[in-house]
C-alpha cells in the first residue's frame, strides 16, 4: 500500500459541451488545492468530442497553468465512461478523483475524500445528500436505481450516480471500463478486495448549459446491472449459472414429459394431442443449451485469462522475507 502522507492527486474530469463550466471549475479546483496544501496535482481534463468550444477552452486552461493541467482529446464522442478511462489510464497520481465538468460536483470536497483515503479506504464515494436536480426526472430515478445496485451487487450505497469519488492507484489498475460502467466502480472495487466508503458531499444546481442525463439512460443501465451482476457472482464459473439453469431446465422437460406418459397410460390421452410432450421437449433442449452454453463460457474464460496471465484474484500487500539474505 502506498504510503499517503503526500500524495499525488489525479482529477479526472470528462467534458463534453461544457466550454462556460471549465474556466470557473480551474479556478475552484486551484483554490482547493492551495486549502489542503497539495503540493502535487494534476488536472486531467477528456474532452468527449465536444461540439462548442471546449476544447479551445481546455488548451487555453493548458497554456495558462501548463504544470497542473493535461488535455486529452477523443477523436469523438464516446461517453462519459470511455471518457473516464482515458483519464484513467492517463493518470499519474496515487489518488485519483473523478468529477464532473458541469459545477455541481463542489471542489472543496476533494479534502474530505483524500483524508477518507488517508485513512485506510480504497474507495471512497460521494452522496450528494442534498440533490439539487429535478425531482420526477432526475432524482426519483435516481432513487430506484441506487436501491437495485446496492440490493444486487451487495454494496449498500445512497448514491452511485455521483461522479465525485476518490479511488487508490492500485485499486483502479484492476477495473476495465465498458458500457455505462463507470457508476459500478465501486462495487467492481469491492470485488476486487477494496475497502468502500460513502461521505456526503455538496451539490449545487447547474449554472451553464443543459444536462446530458436523462431518463433514455435507464435502459443502458438495467443492462449494465445485469452485466455486472454477472462479472461480480459468475465471471470466473459461468457453468455455475448456466448449469443451473440447465439442469432446472431439464428437472422441468422430465417432469412434463412424465406427465405426458403418465396421462397416455392412465388417461388414455394421445402424445401427439398433448401439450405437455412439447412443453417437456422444449426445456429438454433448452437445458441442453444452457449447458452447452457453461462450457463455452469456461472455455472462454480460461482462455481470457491464460492469454493473459491474468490471475482470478488480488493481493493487496505481503509480508515475506528476501531467500537471499
Amino acid at each position: 500500500m502506498s504510503d499517503l502522507k503526500d500524495p499525488f492527486l489525479s482529477i479526472v474530469i470528462p467534458v463534453y459541451n461544457e466550454e462556460e463550466s471549465l474556466p470557473p471549475l480551474h479556478s475552484e479546483i486551484t483554490e482547493a488545492m492551495v486549502e489542503i496544501s497539495a503540493k502535487r496535482y494534476e488536472i486531467i481534463l477528456v474532452d468527449d468530442g465536444s461540439r462548442d468550444d471546449s476544447h479551445k477552452v481546455c488548451c487555453r486552461l493548458y497554456d495558462e497553468d501548463p504544470s497542473h493541467v493535461r488535455v486529452i482529446r477523443l477523436r469523438r464522442n464516446f461517453g462519459q465512461t470511455a471518457a473516464m478511462a482515458a483519464g484513467f489510464d492517463a493518470a499519474r497520481g496515487d489518488i485519483i478523483i473523478p468529477m464532473d465538468a458541469d459545477l455541481q460536483n463542489d471542489p472543496r470536497d476533494i479534502g474530505i475524500l483524500v483524508d477518507k483515503i488517508r485513512q485506510g479506504f480504497d474507495v471512497v464515494s460521494g452522496w450528494r445528500a442534498d440533490r439539487k436536480d429535478k425531482f420526477l426526472t432526475r432524482r426519483v430515478p435516481s432513487i430506484l436505481a441506487n436501491a437495485a445496485i446496492s440490493g444486487i451487487t451487495g454494496v449498500n450505497l445512497h448514491d452511485y450516480g455521483c461522479t465525485l469519488k476518490a479511488y487508490r492507484r492500485e485499486i483502479m489498475e484492476h477495473m476495465h471500463l465498458y458500457g455505462e460502467m463507470h457508476r459500478f466502480l465501486p462495487a467492481l472495487a469491492r470485488w476486487a478486495g477494496a475497502h468502500v466508503t460513502e461521505l456526503k458531499v455538496n451539490h449545487r444546481p447547474r449554472k451553464f448549459g443543459t444536462s446530458k442525463y436523462g431518463l433514455g439512460r435507464t435502459v443502458r443501465v438495467i443492462l449494465d446491472l445485469i452485466t455486472v451482476k454477472f462479472l461480480l457472482s459468475y465471471s470466473t464459473k459461468p457453468m455455475q449459472v448456466f448449469g443451473k439453469l440447465g439442469i432446472a431446465s431439464f428437472a422441468v422437460g422430465f417432469a412434463s414429459g412424465a406427465l405426458s406418459i403418465g396421462l397416455k397410460l392412465f388417461a388414455n390421452r394421445d402424445v401427439t394431442d398433448n401439450p405437455w410432450m412439447l412443453v417437456s421437449i422444449f426445456f429438454m433442449l433448452g437445458g441442453l443449451q444452457l449447458i452447452c452454453m457453461g462450457l463455452l463460457g469456461e472455455i472462454n474464460v480460461r482462455t481470457y485469462y491464460e492469454s493473459q496471465n491474468k490471475t482470478i484474484y488480488t493481493v493487496r500487500d505481503t509480508r515475506q522475507q528476501d531467500p537471499d539474505c
